[in-house]
């Protein structure tokens, strides 16, 4: 605290004493006119607070005194009243202002190829309002408008509306409800005419990011002609803006920045702005780089991380890896950036950073976009803000006609519903396209919002270099083939002002092309030695090899003391009656009196976890209660809806535990948990489907990241699907989690697919996933109908001493000689299976349940057909149809295992279970039932 205190002290120190004259008077300077005053200093004042968080602006104290001099020379006067014409054209006036800034974007030069047509915009005519040429030499009164005067001539009023709005910056932000943020932007904007006097050394720093921006991609062209890169060229702006970003955010105490982003312009990111070596990346052109195991991926779908200095100190910048579906990549960073802030308390966003990188076709297209946008200021996934960046080349592959590729006039509405400011910029004018990225983090630092930036611009080559984009966009490419870059415009310019000299040009572009043939890296603000304690430390992790069996006791006496404390309610909560019920059954589970069921054994796993130092987060549909009201990990008191969360209220200065029901989506909500648990590998991190095969909803989450992440990335992610999966007449929608779909994606032990079947199995499984120091997805095929099953039941020993077991043998006391068939399934039929044996008196048949689907537990379902010597026949049996559940996926596993234990066995393997089927399920229930009954009769046909 004193450390923090000297350093803030030692950083403000040129705010006091007798330099305070001096800055108030830079100050009364920047309230008039922003651009009077150095740089540093408009940097700095833009980022002071406003009292009181007032909506009001301040105002320059200097015509103020001035004017009650004036008063007082000239004495009393009497009050006179103005013209009724003047005070209606006053009126009109202000309303004039107002179009500007509803509608000015609609008129501004936002496009560098000059292709876009707008409608006409009759609201910014003077004749719309009843005021004319005539009027331009009147003076009105500003009203709201930051032109640092209350009065001004029409002719002076229009041409500052003009230059703000209407030219190479198009803002949108009038549909923010919010006053004070409205009058902040307006400011922002209209105070500096849209676009700020950029000292020459900024200029200078503008031009050498866009060398570095064309250098890059010139460079590999000349390498490696007709290549795919998926290259920047049309939109080297970006580089400026986004390192604009980054060492801005430096300055507010940002010490984390994640990014997410698309294939275009990703190589060009990574070796201009974190800092990769250009060597690396011409060895992966090469092809020379070894991967040790896995398929590995493209080099513009890899991620990368890095230190760089700002002035605000050493940030650690992390881009995430993506794969080809462009969007999915946004609500992984989120959930990555959620976890380094839970990680540092940072509970307002103000240390960690999101910023999103978009393309304008899968912006405007992609439903992802909106359920990201939905989740940014939702409890359990917002991080504080985002900053998104739109390269809008304004072609997506081969669709550039916007009646095509959208229904909205920009590819950017869609944010329009979060209330996210929105400004379009000209890529061609790089100080445009730097300011509105100073005013897009200041923004997102202030109000803790999302903000968008779009950088429209083009695409000099086709899709990827390879394609030849004349054949559907002739014009669009005529005018490029033609169109001089970003950076020989920008140099033009610096050139014909002054700024620097063409030789001077020269040399930035040779100079980087120089670092590009020596392969060093061309950031300069890149830091060798990283402050490790700015990132999660993985090494714990690393370099495990497979192991189911894992020691998962827990001391008997502390289980008791944690299962007191979580039935423990205060006074003030006054429990529904059914929900009183639920936690006086659990005291009573406690003593041994009552079974222990799934919901209670859950919970204690997720106490046992907190207790020994791991954070446990867990969101889905409905989790709080459960979709089958099993958990009730929250209470809600019935005389003033508070909520109390027991597992929060174990011991003082605990791990968090973090439960929240989310919103109706299931794609952005898996791939935030996934960047979340890719982030804090030391926690327990679910989310829970309200049905399984509402995760369909997700596929792609879990082909492109649950699945695949660690081989094509070397990914490690501990992420549990909770998955509600069982037949019991619900319906073609409510039956299947498609067990069948993840034992498809399983290979090279990429995760763990299981099917418990009692409340030790979970209490133990889920205790697995954290302590043992592998991390791998878990995917459960969680029960519904055994939630409350009179035979799915632990006890409390079960707990303390067991362990998880990927196989249950046969229970009973039968003679394993009197054993002639054996049944071999997984989930709830063992139940239904177990049921019909003692009714049938089946004595001669053993029942084995594979828990551990994937990978595939060979020797321990050995070890459980040991002992039957006399075995004559064996049966798998589900209740999926034949095409579904796990038959087509394990039965060659499983005839390898019998015929190991017998010569011949194997060949008998039967099947019992639905016909194959293209629904999951039968819609009535007296047909479900007939198929189960026969499904269990036929298992012990043989």
């Amino acid at each position: 605290m004193e450390e923090g205190k000297l350093k803030y002290l030692s950083g403000t120190s040129y705010l006091n004493g007798e330099n305070t004259h001096y800055i108030e008077a830079l100050y009364e300077r920047y309230l008039v006119d922003p651009d009077s005053i150095p740089g540093e200093w408009r940097g700095y004042f833009d980022t002071l607070p406003r009292y009181d968080g007032s909506p009001s602006h301040d105002v320059p104290l200097a015509p103020v005194r001035g004017q009650f001099e004036q008063l007082g020379r000239l004495g009393p006067r009497p009050i006179g009243a103005q013209g009724e014409d003047d005070a209606k054209r006053q009126v009109r006036v202000l309303q004039l202002i107002n179009a500007y800034r509803f509608r000015g974007h609609q008129r501004a030069d936002i496009d560098p190829l000059g292709l876009r047509k707008p409608e006409p915009v009759p609201d910014l005519d003077l004749s719309f309002h009843q005021l004319s040429k005539a009027d331009m030499d009147t003076e009105f009164q500003t009203g709201s408008l930051f032109i640092g005067k209350d009065k001004a001539k029409l002719a002076e009023i229009v041409e500052a509306l003009e230059r703000t709005y209407c030219r190479s910056i198009g803002c949108e932000f009038m549909h923010i409800v919010n006053t004070e943020e409205k009058r902040w932007l307006q400011q922002r904007f209209e105070s500096v005419r849209g676009k700020p006097d950029y000292s020459a050394e900024v200029r200078q720093h503008i031009l050498e990011r866009l060398s570095a921006a064309e250098g890059l991609e010139s460079y590999l062209a000349s390498k490696y002609p007709g290549t795919k890169r998926f290259g920047l060229e049309g939109g080297e702006s970006f580089i400026p803006m986004l390192d604009e970003v980054i060492q801005r955010a430096g300055g507010y105490g940002v010490e984390e920045v994640a990014i997410g982003m698309a294939h275009r312009g990703r190589l060009n990111l990574l070796v201009n702005v974190l800092g990769k070596s250009p060597a690396e990346l011409i060895d992966e052109f090469d092809g020379k780089q070894v991967l040790a195991r896995g398929s590995g991926d493209v080099k513009y779908h890899k991620g990368f991380s890095s230190n760089v200095m700002t002035p605000g100190g050493e940030i650690h910048l992390a881009l995430a890896f993506n794969p080809s579906h462009l969007e999915i990549a946004s609500p992984v960073v989120e959930g990555s950036v959620r976890a380094r802030q839970d990680r540092r308390g940072d509970a307002s966003g103000d240390q960690v950073l999101p910023i999103l990188v978009h393309g304008d076709a899968a912006f405007a297209g992609q439903g992802v976009v909106m359920e990201t946008f939905q989740m940014s200021q939702t409890r359990a996934y917002r991080t504080g803000g985002t900053v998104h960046i739109v390269i809008n080349n304004q072609v997506g592959f081969t669709t550039s006609r916007p009646d095509d590729a959208r229904s909205s006039e920009y590819c950017t509405d869609i944010a329009k519903m979060v209330q996210a400011p929105i400004f379009h910029v000209n890529g061609d004018d790089p100080e445009a396209a730097l300011y509105v990225s100073q005013v897009a983090l200041d923004y997102r630092q202030r109000f803790h919002k999302d903000v968008v930036v779009d950088l429209v611009c083009y695409r000099r080559h086709g899709h990827n270099e390879a394609d030849e984009p004349f054949g559907t966009q002739p014009l669009m490419y005529a005018e490029i083939k033609q169109h001089k870059t970003t950076r020989e415009l920008y140099a033009e310019q610096l050139i014909a002002a002054g700024v620097i000299s063409e030789a001077d040009a020269q040399r930035l572009t040779d100079d980087y092309r120089g670092h590009l043939d020596s392969g060093s890296h061309v950031v300069n603000s890149l830091v060798q030695q990283p402050n490790p304690s700015l990132f999660v430390d993985w090494k714990p992790y690393l370099g495990h090899e497979w192991s189911g069996d894992y020691d998962t006791s827990f001391d008997a006496k502390r289980l008791a003391e944690l299962a007191t404390k979580m039935c423990t309610v205060p006074e003030p909560i006054v429990m529904q009656r059914q929900v009183a019920k639920v936690y006086e059954d659990r005291r009573q589970m406690i003593t041994g009196q009552v079974p222990i069921n799934w919901g209670f054994a859950e919970t204690l796993a997720y106490a046992t976890l907190i207790d020994q130092g791991h954070p446990v987060r867990i969101t889905g549909q409905d989790c709080g209660r459960g979709t089958f009201s099993h958990r009730h990990a929250v209470i809600h008191s019935q005389t003033d809806a508070s909520t109390w969360v027991p597992l929060q209220h174990l011991e003082q200065g605990q791990p968090t535990f973090t439960i929240h029901d989310s919103f109706l989506a299931e794609e952005g909500i898996m791939a935030f948990e996934y960047g979340y648990a890719t982030t804090t590998p030391n926690a327990l991190v679910a989310w829970e489907a309200q049905f399984g095969d509402f995760a369909n909803g997700a596929q792609v989450v879990i082909d492109q990241f649950v699945s695949s992440g660690e081989s094509k990335w070397g990914r490690l992610c501990g992420l549990v699907l909770l998955m509600p999966h069982g037949y019991e007449g619900q319906g073609p929608e409510h039956s299947s989690a498609r067990l069948e779909r993840f034992l498809q994606l399983c290979a090279e032990e990429n995760m763990q697919v299981v099917a418990p079947t009692t409340p030790a199995q979970m209490f133990h499984l889920l205790r697995r996933q954290v302590v043992r120091p592998l991390r791998k997805p878990l995917v459960v095929m969680q029960p519904k109908s055994l939630l409350r099953h009179k035979d799915a039941t632990s006890t409390m020993s079960e707990l303390a001493e067991g362990r998880f077991q990927m196989v249950i043998p046969d229970q009973g006391e039968r003679s394993p000689s009197a054993v002639k068939q054996v049944i071999l399934c997984a989930g709830k039929v063992y139940y239904d299976l177990a049921a019909y044996r003692q009714e049938q008196k089946r004595d001669d048949v053993a029942i084995i349940r594979v828990e551990q689907l994937y990978p595939f537990p060979e020797q321990s379902l050995a070890a459980a057909l040991a002992p039957f010597d006399q075995l004559a026949s064996v049966c798998w049996c589900q209740e999926e149809p034949r095409n579904q559940g796990a038959w087509y996926a394990i039965k060659s596993t499983l005839r390898q295992v019998l015929e190991g234990h017998r010569s011949g066995l194997g060949a008998r393997l039967a099947y019992a279970g639905r016909d194959a089927a293209a629904a999951p399920a039968a819609g009535y229930m007296a047909v479900h039932v007939e198929q189960q009954k026969a499904l269990v009769a036929a298992a012990f046909e043989g």
